[in-house]
């Protein structure tokens, strides 16, 4: 007659597994790269829209983001924020505050990157769209939209967040 109950087998101890630590997962070198730009806004017919663009990621896919770039010679990130926004979508600003800062990593086929990024609120103060002063030519396309949508076009988490910080300063809750 069967048991109306499993029988526990007997436990036998295993050899407890060995985990390295301090071991590398790559060995590809790391880089530490810093960016700046941000989110530059105007007032259109009482409405805040915010200039976009749109760019390839690595897989290919047309991406919306905030306008950025790598900072050059000895610009400080006000600076290159300045002038990536300028290139990338042909709006010139004017900063009004620091928004954040975000950090992370990505690698590529020959190394690490450690990527910094600073993100500004600038005001707009002249300028038309236009893509066609950008000297990496990764822009594709510019947009304006509504700031109140703009979380929403954008592809990264991160970014989504800049601009609901900026959401808050200009309303006055930051």
């Amino acid at each position: 007659m069967p048991a109306a109950f499993p029988v526990p087998r007997p436990q036998v101890p295993r050899p407890p597994r060995s985990r390295p630590t301090n071991v590398r997962t790559s060995t590809l070198p790391v880089v530490d790269e810093t960016s700046a730009g941000g989110l530059v806004v105007d007032v259109m017919e009482g409405r805040a829209f915010a200039a976009v663009i749109a760019r390839r990621n690595r897989a290919g896919r047309l991406e919306w983001c905030l306008p950025k770039g790598h900072l050059e010679g000895t610009e400080t990130p006000e600076e290159a924020a300045v002038r990536e926004i300028a290139e990338e979508t042909g709006i010139t600003g004017q900063i009004l505050r620091h928004l954040a800062t975000i950090d992370y990593w990505f690698a590529g086929t020959d190394r690490r990157v450690h990527k910094v990024v600073h993100h500004f609120l600038l005001e707009a103060t002249g300028g038309l769209l236009t893509v066609e002063n950008d000297p990496d030519q990764e822009a594709e396309d510019v947009a304006w939209v509504a700031l109140s949508e703009v979380a929403s076009r954008l592809a990264y988490p991160n970014e989504r967040r800049v601009v609901a910080t900026a959401r808050d300063v200009l309303a006055g809750k930051a």
